[in-house]
């Protein structure tokens, strides 16, 4: 490997580790719907409240906060994995042939069969690509 080759792999280790840390320093908030927290019947997915008198809409003190564009993520880091790489929905063998095992992460299709499963696992394994949704099928 020459000198110009080593500083490249270096940025780009630097580049994804900065986004690893970015990725960390993500604020996670949960919203919560109104009142369900008093009403077992109430499931805890968000609905925004609409109430003439919900005092969460109002934004009162004390209540949980409601869902506005300040909370959006980094645009840098949006929809990344946590290990900083690119997610990509599999389904077969020629769709692995275009990804890079240092830029991209496998998520193979719910879709596909034990059988095409354990083809695509072995594929991706001699592409070196890392695989999120693997699981143990003795490989």
């Amino acid at each position: 490997m020459t000198s110009r080759e080593e500083n490249k792999a270096k940025i780009k280790v630097m580049q994804r580790r900065k986004v690893q840390s970015l990725i960390k320093e993500k604020r996670r908030v949960h919203f919560m719907r109104y009142l369900s927290w008093r009403f077992k019947r109430l499931q805890k997915g968000w609905r925004k409240p609409k109430g003439i008198d919900a005092k969460m809409r109002l934004q009162r003190k004390g209540y949980p906060p409601i869902v506005k564009v300040g909370y959006k993520g980094n645009k840098f880091i949006r929809g990344l994995h946590p290990s900083g790489l690119i997610p990509v929905v599999v389904s077969s063998v020629k769709d692995l042939e275009s990804l890079s095992s240092d830029v991209h992460i496998v998520y193979i299709s719910s879709s596909v069969g034990i059988r095409k499963r354990l083809t695509l696992l072995e594929a991706a394994k001699k592409r070196n690509l890392k695989i999120a949704n693997g699981g143990s099928y003795g490989l």
